[in-house]
């Protein structure tokens, strides 16, 4: 029921951009934008060309192959398994990187004038760096990234529909919000005074905690890989389908910009729909919990080849989807996905050697 609900919302963000049909690209903030272009043009004039149809196809059957090899050998290769245990034994260290993930780019959004997303030119300085900081010092951590999340959802509902471009924020706060302030943080400062007789604060001993009535919800940590994933995952096909496929002359205009088809050969129209394809795959793996530490890396390497392929690209914009990329490298899918449920079964099919990683860590 928990993932139909977050399933539902994912798809009402795809719903509320057909009906609003206004949302901003992130590539108007490396140009000054154009009118919109025509998707039918984009995908007439990549499926009319023999290259570009060649080229697809290669690398959809390397893509297909290093996907069926990676099943078959991936548990009889130690250096791999000693990796997914090492990214495992990280998950003490989650709620820190969340922390991280949402508070810094809040704290430099209000100083630089915008609310969460570039663009959208809101002065709310004083709002998102209070946000900010009490996330970073771990003090009332999910009561804040509450107040977070629905000031986020309150801008988004109201008269900034842009705002879907910097919907990670949704899987950042609702991350804090299941896995709790962690350590170093105030509040497990505080809670260790109320449980320590004696002190001042222990007279607040036996009042419900947080992650009590949480748990009593079904909202536990572990339900976090499932919330970030599909909030993050539903992003980057937003990116990928939206900014890409349905605004190409926008991003047609970033590729004459930084001349990227001198670094790759091709037409700008496949470089459009090749960017597109890309972040609409990863986003579609992520969502759906398919070989989700693969997904989160290349998610990573997309964020870090734009970040220096792009160098007036706002960096502070792209903290948090880094930050929760980072995090589902320690996670893994969890439940709800196809690594804990077809996954296994595959490697089985395809005789693979067995594996101590959890099924959900694929």
């Amino acid at each position: 029921m928990k993932l139909r609900a977050l399933l539902s919302v994912a798809a009402a963000f795809a719903l509320l951009h057909a009906a609003t049909g206004s949302a901003v690209a992130h590539v108007d903030y490396v140009t000054d934008g154009t009118a919109p272009g025509s998707a039918g043009e984009l995908f007439a004039a990549v499926f009319s060309s023999p290259l570009a149809l060649v080229l697809l196809a290669s690398g959809g059957i390397l893509a297909t192959a290093a996907a069926v090899g990676y099943l078959r050998f991936s548990g009889s290769l130690r250096d791999i398994e000693v990796a997914r245990q090492t990214l495992a034994s990280y998950r003490p260290y989650l709620p820190w990187m969340l922390r991280l993930s949402i508070g810094l780019p809040l704290v430099g959004a209000g100083f630089a004038g915008y609310l969460f997303s570039p663009s959208v030119a809101v002065n709310a300085r004083l709002l998102q760096v209070g946000i900010g900081f009490l996330l970073l010092f771990g003090l009332a951590t999910r009561a804040v990234a509450i107040v977070g999340l629905l000031t986020y959802l309150w801008a988004l509902a109201g008269q900034f529909p842009d705002l879907l471009l910097a919907s990670e924020y949704l899987a950042g706060f609702l991350g804090i919000v299941l896995v709790g302030p962690g350590q170093p943080s105030a509040d497990m400062m505080l809670r260790r005074m109320v449980a320590t007789e004696g002190t001042v604060l222990s007279r607040f001993q036996g009042l419900p905690k947080p992650e009590d009535v949480l748990s009593a919800l079904g909202l536990t940590p572990a339900v976090a890989p499932l919330a970030i994933r599909v909030f993050l995952g539903a992003n980057f096909i937003y990116l990928g389908v939206v900014q890409k496929w349905l605004q190409p002359t926008q991003a047609a205009a970033v590729v004459a910009k930084y001349d990227l088809t001198a670094v790759v050969p091709v037409s700008p129209e496949l470089w459009v729909f090749g960017a597109g394809l890309v972040e609409a795959a990863v986003g579609v793996f992520l969502l759906t919990g398919t070989l989700t530490r693969g997904a989160a890396a290349a998610a990573f390497v997309i964020l870090t080849t734009t970040l220096f392929g792009l160098p007036d690209d706002p960096v502070l914009a792209h903290v948090t989807l880094f930050g929760l990329s980072s995090a589902l490298m320690v996670t893994g899918a969890g439940r709800f996905s196809i690594d804990s449920t077809v996954v296994p079964r595959l490697r089985r099919r395809l005789g693979a050697g067995p594996t101590s990683a959890e099924p959900s860590s694929a």
